[in-house]
């Protein structure tokens, strides 16, 4: 689908304004209220928009520390992987799984309250997790930049 200037002027104040009322976002972007409800309506079906969601604040909620976690996995059969894919999505704390190209096989992103919390994760989830040969954890000192938006 080709995004034309409208579009993407929808985009970039939905993604930092979800909550905006259709009237609101079509002043906004210079439309009547029905042409951007259309508008919006499209993105939607056609998938450029693929949800809705509250972002929150994990320090606000007790879980300010950011933990990366490599893991190499003994082999990369389609089995390991599956195994190994099917079961970190079963685990509350991740909050990103990546498959990588490079040293480690994929890339974690966990949230805990502390160092201790980590632990538990670590020992009731991630030690248990299949196929995996090694890991390591790198603790996020300060998040420097921190966005959901897309530059469209």
């Amino acid at each position: 689908m080709q995004l034309d200037a409208t579009d993407r002027r929808i985009l970039r104040v939905l993604q930092k304004q979800g909550r905006v009322t259709n009237a609101e976002l079509a002043e906004m972007v210079n439309l009547s209220p029905s042409a951007c409800h259309r508008r919006v309506q499209r993105l939607e079906a056609d998938g450029i928009i693929a949800d809705y969601v509250a972002l929150l604040d994990p320090k606000r909620i007790g879980r300010p520390t950011v933990v990366f976690v490599e893991i190499s996995l003994s082999g990369q059969r389609d089995d390991i992987l599956d195994a190994f894919e099917r079961e970190v999505a079963r685990v509350p704390d991740v909050l990103e799984c990546h498959l990588m190209a490079g040293s480690a096989d994929y890339l974690l992103k966990i949230i805990a309250a502390d160092t201790e919390d980590f632990a538990r994760i670590h020992r009731r989830y991630l030690s248990r997790l299949p196929g995996v040969a090694q890991m390591q954890s790198s603790f996020a000192l300060r998040t420097v930049v921190k966005t959901t938006a897309l530059d469209i």
